[in-house]
């Protein structure tokens, strides 16, 4: 079983006594000797179809000491009528306290509109026990309606009913799609998602293809690509877009960042291409794809269905001397002049990390680097236009705790740290997605910035929250987010704007990609 919770992130309740404190976390605490008592919690997580287990809730039963042996044969529960058609079945299982469910389910239910009885078949002696409701969506859900499910009642062989209290969680959960599955096609895991927007509404998501294990370049790895012109409800089948062939246990390509150029509608791929150890470890000084990693490319001219060969701009981006330079993973931007900008990274001579940019001011024919932003021991970026001609990058910190930020007015030649470096943005050392987009506000429309990661200042990485900006990065106030996943997960995302109203948030499980739509609206209240 996966140990994906962390228990003390939301209230746990196992006794209803008003001298208790409700945010204490999940242990045994003593209790009359006659008292049954259940409550609910339900961990902030998507139902993402694809999962066979997707935990909805848990009701924590505790059975005094001096409580004889109960059978509980039914459990009593309500589901809202707008989800019905999406759902395949209601599961129950048991666990342990500090672990999600897994496995097969104890029963299998249809779901049913208003209230439903579900037989169980538990005969339990005193002590603490976990019951969870789990959810199982149609392969052709429709990925619209929220979920709203609560267990209400227990009830017992010989009648008797334990009412099931809530410990103030939301029993409303979203629907989402598990994109990829470690274990699909024969992939031990997908990593370092990337997503745009076309200008004709259709998604395109990039990925690491891990075939081997989770590891990072050097290995067998490629980019898949996957489209949507539904919003996220239906995705095509995986394309490889980069494979630079045999050799494959030692010539991968990957940590792709994708651009949508408006210009040109031409969709550009960056990715590392590591021959051999050319990646962070082995790298080292030249030009040559034999002496160092490459900074590749490929497009596509036709909405995504169709892809370029991978080429190298190497030679036109990387000072001989650096040991390694590569994209920053996850999005780059089309300026408003037309400037199409990737962030980027390198290694210097010393081994010492970068964060910059590279820039094309003719469409993509010929690609320029920046100088290195502010600080180094930086990594992976992302970057936004806020004002015409202002670049802001934000930036993977190796010193960790806060995200680093810089801006610049001339394409890098020279940089400022900005005011909310390694102060405004908690990170767990991590890769984080940040966008520019106008949605209304109050009934009026205003530019705001969206940026995801796990929000925590230390490992482990867990808690994909996504926060706005109302002023372009000057402040993020602690209103303006939403929690989206808690679980432990690997922890890079990448964000879209699906509609004028709605973000995409394309993230990382524990070797699986996810793909959930959330209203901005509930994001900036």
């Amino acid at each position: 079983m996966k140990k994906w919770i962390n228990w003390g992130a939301f209230p746990i309740l196992l006794i209803l006594f008003s001298s208790m404190d409700c945010t204490q976390k999940d242990t045994t605490t003593t209790a009359p000797s006659e008292a049954i008592q259940a409550i609910a919690s339900a961990p902030t997580l998507p139902i993402l179809r694809g999962l066979p287990v997707n935990p909805f809730l848990r009701v924590v039963l505790y059975i005094g000491n001096g409580v004889p042996e109960r059978h509980i044969r039914l459990l009593e529960a309500t589901l809202n009528a707008a989800a019905v058609p999406d759902i395949q079945s209601i599961d129950v299982f048991l666990s342990k306290p500090d672990e999600l469910p897994s496995g097969s389910p104890l029963i299998s239910v249809a779901p049913k509109a208003g209230s439903q009885e579900i037989p169980v078949d538990l005969k339990l002696a005193p002590g603490v026990y976990n019951i969870w409701l789990s959810v199982r969506l149609k392969e052709d859900s429709r990925m619209k309606a929220p979920i709203e499910l609560f267990c209400t009642r227990l009830v017992e062989s010989d009648g008797k009913k334990t009412e099931v209290q809530k410990d103030g969680s939301s029993f409303i959960k979203r629907q989402g799609v598990a994109l990829k599955k470690g274990g699909d096609d024969q992939v031990d895991t997908y990593r370092i998602p990337g997503i745009i927007t076309t200008d004709k509404g259709t998604l395109v998501a990039v990925y690491d293809i891990r075939y081997l294990n989770s590891r990072d370049l050097p290995g067998h790895i490629d980019v898949g690509m996957q489209r949507s012109t539904d919003g996220g409800k239906t995705w095509s089948p995986m394309k490889i877009i980069m494979d630079m062939g045999p050799p494959h246990e030692n010539n991968g390509v990957g940590d792709p960042c994708i651009l949508f150029d408006p210009v040109t509608k031409k969709i550009w791929v960056a990715a590392l291409w590591s021959k051999g150890n050319r990646s962070i470890a082995g790298s080292g000084p030249g030009l040559s794809p034999d002496e160092t990693g490459q900074y590749v490319l490929c497009s596509s001219s036709d909405d995504g269905l169709t892809w370029s060969a991978t080429y190298t701009i190497t030679p036109q981006v990387k000072n001989p001397a650096w040991k390694l330079f590569f994209q920053g993973p996850g999005s780059g931007i089309a300026m408003k002049d037309g400037t199409l900008v990737f962030p980027s990274q390198y290694w210097d001579a010393a081994g010492i990390p970068h964060s910059n940019l590279i820039f094309s001011k003719d469409q993509g024919l010929t690609w320029k680097a920046s100088a290195a932003a502010p600080k180094s021991n930086t990594t992976e970026s992302q970057v936004v236009e806020t004002y015409p001609g202002t670049l802001m990058l934000n930036m993977r910190d190796n010193r960790g705790q806060f995200r680093s930020i810089a801006t610049t007015t001339d394409l890098g030649t020279t940089w400022a740290e900005h005011p909310t470096s390694r102060t405004a943005l908690p990170d767990p050392v991590c890769m984080g997605s940040l966008i520019k987009t106008t949605v209304e506000v109050n009934g009026t429309k205003r530019e705001v910035l969206l940026f995801s990661n796990p929000d925590k200042s230390a490992a482990p990485r867990e808690r994909i929250t996504i926060k706005a900006s109302l002023d372009l990065g000057e402040t993020w106030l602690p209103a303006n987010q939403l929690l989206v996943d808690q679980r432990e997960c690997y922890g890079y995302s990448s964000l879209t704007m699906v509609d004028d109203q709605t973000v995409g948030i394309l993230y990382e499980g524990a070797k699986d990609i996810y793909f959930v739509k959330i209203p901005v609206r509930e994001i900036i209240r």
